[in-house]
């Protein structure tokens, strides 16, 4: 077991850094299966007799133990490092398909909750975190882009989980609803391998390591600190809370539409067939991916305040147009969700930058997972606005795109909380900045290649 210790992952001298993310991407593609769930929603409704909001329990609880796991795992995958936290991801997701496997066979919807969502979203969580602070650290000269490129996967896993799902569901029998069993034990299957060889590839910088021919550049922004402040005085900052804020009202809003997309797409269409509407899942999960890449990378570029005002207010017009004019023809309905779900995936991927730029890279992985809490609780809120409305409003005999119109304003109304949020945010105060002789030199989290003048000169004498 000790191949698992954080000592054994230290990559040796000449290591190629392009490495970690395909190491990255094969966790994260695994676990971003998540986002694929709406596939199997229908014929779960169907297999136990349930309501929308039943089985949408299913994905909440899952993305509620994602952050709470994320939360309390990131301070030990620090200490631990990222193969250790990528096996013990894949022991708690593939769990979690078998036990769901266990429940639909049984027919017992709680059984379900335990394994898809309790199990698999522990895995979610400690999955999720695993590569993040590791690539951060691999690429200081570029953090935006390593945060898109150790998220995209998540944000991708849908567009192969989604036609994958639906092939062996029709794969296995003539109706879906008796093909679950065998699909959740293939999946489970498939996912083991593809996160033992990431995990088998991960590896951590050494102490001191910084990119050949590197040279930091002073800071670009009034944001951007290069002190470094402990996840135990972020979470004293008004800055963590409306960062906490800005990524609820973010995720709350894409995530109705993703947990819902399959069957969305046919109520407001009801000549799109089931085949259809799983593509048009694996199209949002392209948007997703794509975003969490391309618009991570240009915040680079613009600085990660200004992307967030992109992401809220741009997106709160995108939801009023849906609401207003988005049943009008497939195409626009598209269109108008695809840049929804990229600036849902841009979020995520963009959240762990800003957290650098806030608090330095000590301990951005700890704060970053506390931060995820917000997930958890927009894991609840999106899908139970969604869902409830939809229910409610079926059960009054609505019916097509007007299930939904009262909870697209909703969220319109929830993006503009978050862009307010965001307007409010300003540079942390130094009183919580860490002492430069404080910081452990020989941690992977601080290296020499910190811009502050100061830190590289303690850093050298120490």
């Amino acid at each position: 077991m000790n191949l698992l210790d954080r000592s054994r992952t230290v990559a040796p001298p000449g290591f190629n850094r392009w490495l970690v993310p395909p190491a990255a991407l094969a966790v994260h593609l695994s676990i971003g299966q998540v986002y694929a769930f709406s596939v199997f929603k229908n014929p779960l409704i169907e297999r136990f007799g349930s309501s929308h909001t039943s089985i949408a329990v299913i994905f909440s609880i899952a993305i509620v133990m994602l952050g709470l796991s994320a939360a309390f795992g990131g301070k030990w995958m620090e200490r631990n490092g990222p193969r250790k936290a990528m096996v013990l991801s894949a022991v708690f997701w593939v769990s979690g398909f078998l036990v769901a496997a266990l429940g639909v066979s049984l027919e017992q919807l709680w059984v379900v909750y335990l394994g898809y969502g309790f199990l698999g979203g522990i895995g979610l969580g400690i999955g999720y975190i695993s590569p993040v602070s590791t690539l951060i650290k691999w690429f200081p000269d570029r953090p935006g882009l390593a945060t898109g490129l150790a998220i995209m996967g998540f944000g991708g896993g849908a567009m192969v989980a989604s036609p994958l799902t639906a092939g062996l569901l029709g794969a296995y029998a003539d109706n879906p609803a008796d093909a679950i069993v065998p699909t959740l034990l293939t999946l489970s299957a498939i996912y083991a391998v593809l996160m033992a060889c990431g995990a088998i590839v991960i590896r951590v910088p050494a102490p001191g390591w910084k990119p050949e021919g590197w040279t930091p550049q002073p800071k670009k922004n009034s944001l951007q600190s290069h002190a470094d402040v402990r996840v135990g005085n972020a979470v004293r900052t008004p800055q963590f809370y409306l960062l906490w804020i800005v990524l609820f009202t973010n995720v709350t809003a894409g995530i109705g539409i993703l947990e819902q997309a399959s069957p969305m797409i046919q109520d407001f269409f009801p000549a799109v067939t089931a085949a259809t509407a799983a593509g048009f899942v694996g199209l949002l999960s392209l948007a997703n991916m794509g975003g969490r890449f391309v618009w991570s990378t240009t915040s680079d570029v613009l600085g990660r305040k200004r992307m967030y005002v992109i992401y809220l207010g741009v997106g709160a017009l995108l939801y009023g147009g849906l609401a207003a004019i988005g049943g009008q023809a497939v195409a626009l309905f598209v269109v108008l969700t695809f840049f929804i779900v990229s600036f849902y995936g841009g979020g995520f991927a963009t959240i762990p930058a800003y957290l650098k730029d806030l608090f330095g890279t000590f301990e951005v992985g700890a704060i970053h997972g506390r931060l995820l809490t917000a997930w958890s609780a927009a894991g609840i809120a999106g899908p139970l606005i969604v869902n409830r409305i939809a229910d409610a409003r079926a059960a009054q005999g609505v019916e097509g795109a007007a299930l939904y119109l009262p909870s697209l304003l909703v969220m319109t109304g929830v993006l503009v909380i978050g862009f307010v949020a965001n307007i409010l945010v300003r540079a942390v105060n130094p009183r919580h900045h860490e002492p430069t002789e404080a910081v452990p030199v020989e941690s992977e989290s601080i290296q020499p290649q910190s811009t502050e003048p100061e830190l590289a000169a303690a850093t050298k004498e120490s």
